[in-house]
């Protein structure tokens, strides 16, 4: 009885606490991504070699984008977590919580993760390529709809260098004292400047 159950369990890849589900996609999605490149990788291909259900790749990575982006750039947050995090407070709220959540994140993982993805973008076309995607399109294009603003698409990438230049100032170039500042100095100095850009007035040509 017990077997029975299990077996189509496996086929779906439905692994207890779909941890192990995630680090199998996250081992094949690598060595796929290496041998046939971005374009060339599927997720059905990717799914297959991990032995799960291709919709798996959308339920923990939200597609191909999401999933390069964790085991080749080692993104280390989860795309709409992030979005439903900084989103919570309001607009009002957006900018602070965007610096708050990302250096959390980045702090977090020793600021590695930001240098590994800068060396990423780069070399690898496809990788800048996802970084794009990701901030402008996934996160900061959503975060701006919330806040019902005009110019969306400007807010959207005025946001994306914001955060790229506060990870570069703090992880690669290692600029003091903004290296070694806490994060609420960096969210009291930044986060008004940041929220501007997503829903204040930009004072631009029509």
């Amino acid at each position: 009885m017990t077997t029975a159950k299990e077996e189509p369990a496996r086929r779906r890849g439905r692994r207890p606490a779909g941890e192990d589900t995630k680090a199998a996609l996250l081992d094949a999605a690598r060595a796929v991504f290496a041998e046939s490149g971005y374009e060339g990788a599927t997720v059905r291909a990717i799914a297959s070699r991990a032995g799960v259900d291709p919709a798996m790749v959308n339920h923990w990575f939200g597609g191909k984008d999401g999933l390069f982006a964790k085991a080749v750039l080692h993104v280390p947050f989860d795309i709409n977590e992030v979005v439903e995090t900084v989103t919570a407070g309001g607009p009002d709220k957006l900018g602070e919580n965007i610096v708050r959540t990302f250096l959390t994140r980045w702090d977090g993982a020793g600021g590695e993760s930001f240098v590994a993805l800068i060396r990423s973008v780069t070399t690898k076309p496809e990788a800048l390529q996802t970084l794009r995607t990701i901030l402008v399109n996934r996160i900061f294009t959503n975060v701006v709809r919330t806040a019902d603003s005009d110019r969306p698409e400007l807010r959207a990438g005025l946001g994306a260098t914001q955060m790229i230049g506060l990870g570069m100032a703090r992880y690669v170039a290692q600029i003091e004292p903004v290296a070694s500042a806490d994060i609420e100095t960096l969210v009291a100095t930044i986060a008004p400047n940041l929220q501007r850009y997503l829903t204040g007035a930009l004072d631009v040509p029509a």
